[in-house]
């Protein structure tokens, strides 16, 4: 699926992205560290490539340029447990490129996440955070996302090595549907 919104395109992630990819997850995790937030202690390039293989991880790129990346799923049960009623569009690892903060990009997501959960007939816009990051809470409802619960994920090894036994602030917000 690709996009074009305000200037910049949105489509998958492909295996020739792979190392930009993960240059770009670990310019995140050193930033937020640097700023003293929880960062992924790593990235579990297995499923990452599976993620890639599968259509799940898009990029938004800018004049060749990867400004954010972002992943889906259109379940989450290890997470969302019995709310996860195949109603929703599961949001995840949203990665900003640090040389392209400032640019709205998170608007840009919420606004292709909205516009594929009208075009498959979703009722719900989903995702997770750190428990504990109160400024991203605090942004993420700045967009409408409504706080769900905090909840700790297990060790299962169906989950990806940086999703595993974290505490996290469940975040959801419902989909205005599109009037024609």
């Amino acid at each position: 699926m690709t996009n074009n919104l305000e200037n910049v395109t949105i489509t998958n992630t492909t295996l020739e992205d792979y190392e930009k990819v993960l240059w770009l997850f670990d310019q995140v995790m050193v930033l937020q560290g640097t700023n003293g937030y929880k960062v992924w202690e790593t990235i579990d390039k297995e499923s990452l490539i599976t993620e890639i293989k599968n259509k799940q991880q898009f990029k938004i790129v800018e004049d060749s340029e990867i400004l954010c990346l972002f992943s889906i799923q259109l379940n989450d049960p290890f997470i969302w447990r019995e709310k996860d009623q195949n109603d929703a569009i599961y949001l995840h690892r949203i990665a900003v490129n640090p040389n392209f903060k400032g640019k709205k990009t998170f608007q840009k997501v919420l606004a292709w996440a909205m516009q594929f959960a009208n075009q498959n007939n979703l009722k719900f816009i989903r995702m997770d955070t750190w428990s504990d990051n109160f400024r991203l809470i605090d942004y993420y409802k700045s967009f409408g996302f409504q706080f769900i619960e905090n909840y700790k994920t297990s060790s299962d090894s169906s989950l990806p090595l940086q999703n595993r036994n974290l505490e996290v602030a469940l975040l959801q917000l419902e989909v205005k549907k599109n009037v024609q």
